[in-house]
């Protein structure tokens, strides 16, 4: 388990490591008390993620086409 903060995490080393915790969590190999903290890390990386992505999908959204066909972007204001 990392002891980076999960909000400075990007997309990929979060979803990384949400990966090996639900690998660890499936083993078994680890006492009731970590599995509870790496259970709720493991929650905390699924919101991360999920706000990325939903971060991603509004920028997306953004994308329009112009009179001609062509696409182009507006800015997200978050």
């Amino acid at each position: 388990m990392s002891d980076v903060k999960i909000e400075d995490m990007s997309f990929e080393a979060a979803l990384a490591e949400l990966e090996t915790i639900v690998e660890r969590l499936e083993r078994g190999d680890a006492p009731l008390e970590a599995s509870i903290e790496i259970y709720q890390r493991g929650a905390k990386l699924k919101a991360h993620c999920e706000g990325k992505l939903k971060d991603a999908q509004m920028k997306v959204e953004k994308i329009v086409l112009d009179g001609q066909g062509q696409a182009s972007t507006a800015p997200f204001d978050n």
